[in-house]
């Protein structure tokens, strides 16, 4: 193993899948020459023999990684987010010159891209904070990539990008989002959605079994079915190769023998501490977020489950009519997810400054990416119709689907609670939709409460103001500031 000095365009930090697969990819493309370093020499020397064809320049030094670099020197990191990264940030930025770039491509979180871009682009380096979408398979075979930093070093980093990107309709899946913690923002969007959509698809799964009593082969021809409509998608798909996978120790539906505790690693949950912190409504994520919570405490539930002495009946349904009723109930909830997410990438370009194109982020999840699905096309068409859409709900397109799903969606959420089947997420995005359509929402009396107790304050809806009522005096109004509290 040897380095040569400045003959790499591309350098990867951390040799993990992730960071193997993404180098192996980057020298698989023409023009690309990839300097590779890991902190543990083994795994470089290991990708080394195994994949001679890539021609890497392997390091077993920081220093001998950078001098490998052509200038302006560029490098990826791939390690785990926190301090890991940190350490290796530091390292780099201590041997880069001005004009150089660093990458993060972890799942970073984007107030520390923030922070450590501000602190690097005071030495003169770039730092671009790099979401990465579609696991091992697209870092190794072309991934959703959504770069955040300067203009400029997406000027150098930007063909290199797209020389490993997924392909949509010919154009690669990747676009510049925005300035210092943009790109990481919305992959952790990406990650929300993401988890909105796997738990539609579950509760989806889960209502077709229960109440229609079809087996996992069944429905594994259900969801293979759907995914040649509205519902193409990824994660459809690969539903229905899970639901298809027989255990080969018991015989039994795959399914079936896997512990019904979900796990996480933090981004479906940072996206919904940061809804809320931007004001910004995204139920559907946050009961995704929240029922995996409920499933991976079996104490809980064990405890609740000893006190139930009966359970309702599960309603009787015309079993195809039901599932087509699913299906439309599915799309709808989708539609909405979809729709909170956008929402709050919308609040937070604001809140921090961002020029993010809303169009291009939905045609770079087309492909590589966890969430592609077929109806990414519709939202592309809806924000190139309308740039300044206060909702994809609001869309001619999308208000039509939902409103020709409507009736088979309610149908859905009523069965479902009639058979005590959990649905968080259908009815949390039906409340959503009906909370939008609704003339006249109960906020008016939270906000008299808040009056009442608290001196909050309100405004009418017949005069221009801001008021607050005498409660414990004659119960006069009088006119005042708005309360800060």
């Amino acid at each position: 193993m040897s380095s040569t000095a400045g003959t790499a365009n591309i350098g990867v930090v951390g040799m993990a899948v992730m960071g193997s697969n993404l180098a192996r990819n980057l020298a698989s493309r023409e023009g690309n020459t990839v300097a590779i370093f890991n902190r543990s020499p083994e795994r470089t020397r290991k990708l080394m023999a195994e994949h001679p064809e890539a021609g890497f320049v392997a390091s077993e030094s920081i220093d001998d990684f950078v001098a490998s670099l052509a200038k302006p020197r560029t490098a990826i990191i791939m390690v785990q987010a926190g301090a890991g990264t940190d350490a290796v940030i530091s390292e780099l930025a201590e041997r880069f010159e001005p004009g150089d770039i660093i990458v993060d491509g972890g799942n970073a979180n984007f107030h520390d891209t923030i922070r450590r871009e501000k602190d690097i682009s005071a030495k003169g380096i770039h730092f671009v904070g790099t979401g990465i979408s579609g696991g091992e398979e697209g870092a190794l075979n072309g991934p959703s990539i959504m770069p955040g930093g300067t203009a400029e070093a997406y000027k150098t980093l930007g063909p290199i990008l797209a020389s490993i990107a997924a392909v949509a309709e010919g154009e690669p899946c990747v676009t510049h989002i925005g300035t210092d913690g943009a790109g990481h923002f919305v992959k952790m969007v990406h990650n929300g959605i993401e988890y909105a959509d796997m738990q539609l698809i579950a509760e989806a799964y889960d209502l077709l079994r229960t109440i229609t009593k079809r087996s996992p082969a069944e429905l594994a021809e259900v969801f293979t079915a759907w995914n040649s409509g509205d519902l193409e998608s990824y994660l459809i798909e690969i539903t229905a190769e899970v639901l298809k996978q027989v255990d080969a120790k018991t015989g039994k539906p795959f399914v079936d023998i896997v512990l019904d505790q979900a796990g996480a690693k933090g981004t479906g949950a940072w996206t919904v501490q940061n809804a809320l912190d931007l004001g910004t409504p995204v139920g559907g994520i946050a009961e995704a977020v929240f029922a995996r919570s409920v499933s991976s405490h079996p104490e809980q539930r064990s405890a609740v489950q000893a006190t139930i002495t009966s359970r309702p009946t599960v309603v009787e349904v015309d079993v195809d009519t039901f599932a087509d009723d699913i299906r439309a109930a599915l799309y709808a909830s989708k539609v909405v997810a979809y729709a909170q997410g956008f929402d709050e990438i919308i609040a937070g370009a604001k809140q921090y400054g961002w020029d993010i194109d809303k169009g291009a982020v939905a045609k770079i999840w087309r492909a590589g990416c966890i969430i592609r699905a077929q109806f990414l096309n519709r939202i592309v068409e809806a924000y190139q119709n309308n740039p300044d859409i206060t909702s994809l709900l609001e869309d001619p397109y999308f208000a039509s689907a939902v409103a020709s799903g409507e009736e088979a969606w309610r149908r859905v959420v009523s069965t479902a609670a009639l058979s005590g089947v959990p649905v968080p997420g259908f009815g949390s995005a039906l409340s959503y939709y009906d909370s939008l359509a609704s003339k006249r929402l109960p906020a008016a009396l939270v906000q008299g409460q808040r009056d009442f107790f608290g001196a909050h304050t309100y405004k009418r809806v017949d005069e221009e103001g801001v008021f607050h009522t005498l409660w414990s005096g004659d119960r006069s109004e009088i006119a005042t500031e708005p309360s800060t509290h």
